[in-house]
């Protein structure tokens, strides 16, 4: 046992360094101050992730990488920089500058952490990850330009201008009703008592919606749609994926008509859908804001939300390419929607 005494005579011990040893402590710090310039600390010599080197190799002649924790899985799009490489904590405070005011409805929810540790699971998949850079930059800022403009609190007149309120909330505060669609009572059965209204960094409503996430990310959303309020990188994880993730079968994601995976139709092509930012908004939202013309409130909010992101981030508005690509204005919409949600998101 230790007594007290003894915790007093080791520290005594500790600290009686004979000079002869302190002086060659001195003489082995001046030796590396000299070589190296300067002081090296334990955490600045721990390579950051944009100089960590993956692991790497080579499958039927394609280049596989993994990048630990931020892009795990062997995966061709982990040999491109990952999202932490160019979007750092300084520039989502920048996006959601006013997410933290006392007037906003989910104080201390959202984080950058909590957005990177959910994009780590969609960037093996080319979430952030598919081409250079710049292409990387250009889709965080539109998935983000999604996510600010249905999670605001902003206007005309809010302190810092409506732009920056993003992710002030992270539920619909006032549902009307519980969102719950029998048609899909075998499938999807509504949890007596429970309320789908919106929840999420893109709002998700209405029982199959929460079915479908919850099986998707294997957690149970039917019975427990809260956890999209109570979890911010759940709710980020549910938002990614729906980017990601084709709305009906023979349709593409927002994320590949994005980053130009998908290759319009003649079809397409004539019911002018093209690849672009535009198209995501055709992708996500269909006929409640697309072919409704240049004055739709909603998609110009949308836009507006990425325009002022590319900014923010560096990139800058001019790379978003021309304003046709930009707005569905005049798009066909992908499908009609049924059960749809109300188009102003989780701030009604």
């Amino acid at each position: 046992m230790v007594t007290l005494i003894d915790e007093e005579k080791d520290k005594k011990k500790s600290t009686m360094v004979s000079k002869p040893l302190f002086s060659l402590l001195l003489l082995t710090v001046a030796l590396v101050v000299f070589q190296t310039g300067t002081l090296v600390n334990a955490e600045d010599s721990e390579p950051s992730s944009s100089t960590r080197k993956p692991l790497v190799k080579i499958v039927k002649g394609k280049k596989l990488c993994d990048k630990g924790w931020e892009c795990k899985g062997w995966s061709e799009y982990c040999c491109n920089h990952t999202i932490s490489d160019f979007f750092e904590t300084y520039q989502f405070e920048n996006l959601f500058s006013k997410r933290n005011s006392p007037v906003a409805h989910a104080v201390g929810f959202w984080d950058y952490r909590s957005f990177i540790t959910a994009a780590a699971e969609y960037q093996p998949l080319g979430f952030g990850t598919a081409g250079e850079k710049l292409q990387g930059m250009k889709e965080v800022a539109a998935f983000l330009g999604h996510v600010g403009s249905k999670t605001s609190c902003g206007y005309g007149v809010a302190t810092g201008g409506p732009l920056a309120w993003g992710l002030c909330y992270n539920k619909e505060m006032s549902p009307d009703q519980l969102y719950c669609d029998d048609y899909y009572k075998l499938t999807y059965p509504c949890t007596p008592g429970v309320s789908y209204h919106g929840r999420g960094a893109l709002p998700v409503y209405w029982n199959y919606n929460y079915g479908q996430t919850g099986e998707a990310l294997k957690v149970d959303l039917l019975s427990h749609p809260e956890y999209l309020e109570n979890n911010a990188t759940l709710a980020f994880q549910a938002a990614i994926w729906r980017w990601m993730t084709p709305p009906k079968k023979h349709l593409p994601s927002a994320h590949d008509v994005f980053v130009g995976k998908w290759k319009p139709t003649k079809n397409d092509t004539a019911a002018k859908r093209t690849p672009g930012f535009g198209a995501t908004i055709n992708v996500l939202y269909g006929d409640q804001i697309c072919n409704s013309g240049f004055d739709n409130d909603e998609m110009n909010n949308i836009v507006s939300h990425y325009l002022y992101y590319l900014d923010l981030i560096g990139v800058g508005r001019e790379e978003a390419g021309p304003h046709e690509k930009l707005s569905c204005a005049d798009q066909e919409p992908f499908s009609s929607s049924s059960s749809a949600p109300p188009s102003s998101g989780s701030s009604s």
